[in-house]
């Protein structure tokens, strides 16, 4: 089993998913992605794993959704993820992959799904 989690160690919802996994005996990879951005190509393909819009994985109250012009709705999906991977702050966290599947964990039990 290859699971890994899109990380913020500074972020507690982050944190608790972390220690759910460990928990249930699950080292999952720990990639912090504000230190490496995933790609455009690994971001779509991410948000096909969770089944969600584009504009799902933006965490909308940052100020920097407003200053990178993220909330402009014309913006096609390949802008949403140029901007998503220039500023990864505005992702939305932790993201916990497992295969073909991935999930947000808010909260952190959402990860049970896929474990």
């Amino acid at each position: 089993m290859s699971i890994s989690i899109l990380h913020n160690p500074r972020c507690s919802k982050s944190r608790q998913t972390l220690q759910l996994l460990q928990e249930k005996g699950i080292e999952p990879e720990v990639i912090e992605y504000l230190k490496t951005p995933p790609s455009a190509a690994e971001l779509k393909s991410i948000i096909t794993k969770l089944g969600i819009d584009t504009r799902d994985l933006f965490r909308k109250k940052e100020a920097e959704y407003k200053e990178t012009g993220a909330n402009d709705e014309s913006l096609t999906e390949q802008q949403l993820l140029d901007i998503m991977v220039a500023t990864p702050k505005l992702i939305e966290r932790p993201i916990v992959i497992n295969g073909d599947k991935a999930v947000i964990g808010r909260p952190p039990e959402n990860v049970l799904d896929i474990i």
